[in-house]
C-alpha cells in the first residue's frame, strides 16, 4: 500500500510540474473567466481547503478524539495527501498558464513549493527513518560480534598484540595488506581473529558515521515541518486574495459581454 501510494503520488506530483511548465508552450486568456474554468477553479478550492482539516485534527485533541474514532488518521493522512495534489492540479488547469496578476503567478508558485515540500518531506524523510533503523539493527549485531570476538582475545595475548600493533593511523591503513582473512566472511569461524577485529571495528566505524550522517539529515528534516506549515499559511492567505479579487471583479460567464 504504500509503495502503491507512494508511485501514486510521486506520478501526480510529475503531472503537476509538466502543467506548471506548460505556459512556456501554451497559454489562454480567456479560460480562467469561463464556465468550464470558473468550476475548475472553485473544485481546485475546494480541495485546496481540505488539507486543512487534517491539520487541524492532528493538533486539537477534542477534533482528534471525535474524528479518529471514525476515521483513522492514516485515511485523514491519505486524503490530506491526494486532496493536496489534485487540488493544485485543478488549479493549474483553471489558470491555463494566464498569469498576469501578481498574486497569480505568487499563488501559483506558492502551490507548487508546498507540493514539492509535502512530497519530499512524507517520502524522503520516512526513507532516511527507514534507512536509520536498519543501519542501527545492523549496528547492534556488528557490536554483539565484536564483544564476542572482545571476550575471546582476553585468552589469547598475541592477537592482542598484534591488534594493537595496528592502532596507530598508520597500522589501520596498512592492515588490509598486511592481516590475513584466510577465507570466510565477517561471521567466518575460519577467519583469523585479527582480520575479523579489524574488519569488525572498521565496518561499526563506517556504519556509525552513516548514522551520523542521516540522522543530521533526519535533524534537517525536523525544521521542515515547521516550513512546510509557514509556506502553506502564505499559500491560503494568497489563495483567499485570489477567491475575493475573483469574486470583488466578477466571474465574466455570469454577465455575457
Amino acid at each position: 500500500m504504500q509503495e502503491r501510494e507512494r508511485v501514486i503520488v510521486s506520478c501526480l506530483v510529475v503531472l503537476l510540474l509538466v502543467l506548471a511548465a506548460g505556459f512556456v508552450f501554451h497559454r489562454d486568456e480567456r479560460f480562467a473567466g469561463s464556465l468550464a474554468g470558473g468550476i475548475l477553479g472553485i473544485s481546485a478550492a475546494a480541495l485546496m481547503f481540505v488539507p486543512l482539516l487534517y491539520l487541524f485534527i492532528k493538533r486539537i485533541p477534542f477534533l482528534k478524539r471525535r474524528i479518529v474514532s471514525h476515521v483513522s488518521m492514516r485515511t485523514l493522512l491519505a486524503i490530506h495527501i491526494y486532496a493536496g495534489i489534485v487540488g493544485p492540479i485543478l488549479a493549474i488547469l483553471h489558470s491555463s498558464h494566464k498569469f498576469n496578476s501578481t498574486v497569480g503567478i505568487a499563488l501559483t508558485l506558492m502551490m507548487l513549493i508546498v507540493v514539492v515540500s509535502g512530497f519530499v518531506g512524507r517520502y524522503l524523510m520516512g526513507r532516511v527513518l527507514t534507512d536509520i533503523r536498519e543501519k542501527q539493527v545492523t549496528l547492534t549485531a556488528l557490536q554483539k560480534q565484536y564483544d564476542a570476538l572482545a571476550s575471546d582475545l582476553v585468552v589469547n595475548p598475541e592477537a592482542v598484540v598484534r591488534i594493537r600493533r595496528r592502532s596507530s593511523v598508520f597500522g589501520r591503513l596498512a592492515a588490509p595488506f598486511f592481516v590475513s582473512s584466510r577465507g570466510g566472511g565477517l561471521s567466518g569461524e575460519s577467519l583469523d581473529p585479527v582480520a575479523k577485529a579489524v574488519s569488525l571495528s572498521e565496518s561499526i566505524a563506517d556504519m556509525e558515521y552513516a548514522i551520523r550522517t542521516q540522522q543530521a539529515a533526519k535533524d534537517a528534516f525536523g525544521k521542515w515541518l515547521a516550513c512546510h506549515i509557514v509556506i502553506a499559511i502564505i499559500l491560503y492567505t494568497l489563495l483567499v486574495l485570489h477567491i475575493w479579487s475573483e469574486w470583488y471583479f466578477g466571474i465574466r460567464w455570469l454577465v455575457p459581454q
